[in-house]
């Protein structure tokens, strides 16, 4: 059984239509605690979020470790030289078995509440006074099994275990990532901002360049910002690409390159690509910009904002303080756009004929709210 977003259907109707007649989204999208909660468990937890990077989620010893995704407790664990993810809900009463974001280097997963026991691949090795009671079969007891998936390095989970195949969920959008070959780069630093802004205003905001000549000079001093196109490609993702001008080799503050071209990839192009819900890609001939988002409340997110490259030793910061000034930019932009929202005088506003990436995000939004799921 379906259940729709507390979204009145007429206030979805207008961003339902066809581009051209289409608006954004009814205030209440962005405002409402209630609408957040229902993303949370619909569009975070029931589709398939970024929990991070593989190689840093279980790093050096850790076995285990704890995260919320959407609003469901999930695990991961190494088991067979790979991943697992279950859900963090011991079998017995529900405890959790480890608190949100600790980790643990245990080689079993223990309750901390009655001491049940598991191994790595959630079987349940112990439930302490359970040995007598005939009816009780261990094998009936082990934990639910999410489905995980890696993909460009990034581990995904579907936390409520009842979306498409990831293969559908990201469509075409593997084809065109695979060329830069995210897995294989090095990290070469992260930020973590907080945006005074709902989630979706972030994302509408970065899949357009409409407002790019007023508020990011930097930006358009390398690449036009009409340049480029969108792509109506399959997959839960909407995205396009920019055009870098003659003489840029890359988005940064004077346009070169610090760092080593990265093979089998368009030099020419910058790709703007985000994949539902929460993981936008910028792709640039030298490096690699990922955001991953999370909704603290219906006015506030959290962005991790992490930058990649092919040589490990390389001076990050010709790309980073082109991007923590764009940003920051973007930010001040997305927090006004918060501001005017919640007036009373703010009604949905048509979308402008280069803003179609804005027009197919709102669209899958929508859509999913009145289907109830994403």
């Amino acid at each position: 059984m379906t259940t729709p977003a507390p979204v009145p259907a007429e206030a979805l109707e207008p961003a339902l239509r066809p581009f051209g007649e289409s608006t954004m989204l009814p205030a209440v999208a962005y405002l409402s605690p209630e609408v957040l909660a229902w993303e949370r468990r619909h569009f975070f937890a029931a589709t398939w979020s970024c929990l991070g990077r593989a190689d840093e989620l279980l790093a050096g010893d850790d076995t285990q470790r704890a995260l919320v995704v959407g609003d469901v407790p999930v695990l991961l664990a190494a088991a067979d030289n790979g991943m697992r993810a279950f859900a963090n809900t011991c079998r017995h009463r529900g405890h959790e078995l480890l608190a949100e974001n600790a980790s643990s280097t245990r080689a079993a997963m223990v309750c901390p509440y009655h001491a049940w026991r598991y191994d790595l691949r959630g079987n349940l090795l112990a439930a302490p006074g359970f040995r007598a009671v005939a009816a009780f079969d261990p094998a009936d007891h082990g934990l639910v099994p999410l489905p995980l998936q890696i993909w460009q390095g990034w581990v995904f989970v579907n936390a409520a275990a009842g979306a498409l195949p990831f293969a559908e969920h990201a469509g075409a959008l593997t084809e065109l990532v695979a060329p830069y070959e995210p897995e294989r780069l090095v990290l070469g630093t992260r930020h973590d901002y907080f945006v005074a802004a709902n989630w979706k205003v972030v994302v509408e905001n970065y899949h357009e360049c409409y407002h790019c000549p007023l508020i990011h000079p930097e930006l358009c001093r390398v690449s036009p910002p009409t340049s480029g196109d969108n792509y109506d490609l399959p997959g839960a993702w909407v995205g396009g690409s920019m055009v870098l001008r003659d003489g840029a080799a890359t988005m940064s503050l004077d346009g070169r390159s610090h760092g080593s071209a990265l093979p089998s990839v368009d030099p020419r192009l910058v790709l703007y690509l985000g994949l539902f819900p929460d993981l936008l890609l910028s792709l640039h001939p030298d490096y690699v910009m990922a955001h991953r988002l999370r909704p603290i409340a219906p006015g506030r997110t959290a962005i991790e904002c992490s930058w990649y490259f092919a040589d490990g030793d390389v001076d990050p910061s010709y790309a980073v303080d082109f991007w923590d000034l764009t940003n920051r930019q973007d930010w001040a932009a997305c927090e006004s756009v918060q501001r005017g929202l919640a007036s009373p005088h703010f009604r949905p506003g048509p979308l402008a004929p280069n803003e179609d990436a804005v027009h197919q995000w709102v669209l899958m939004v929508a859509r999913g709210y009145a289907a109830g799921g994403g």
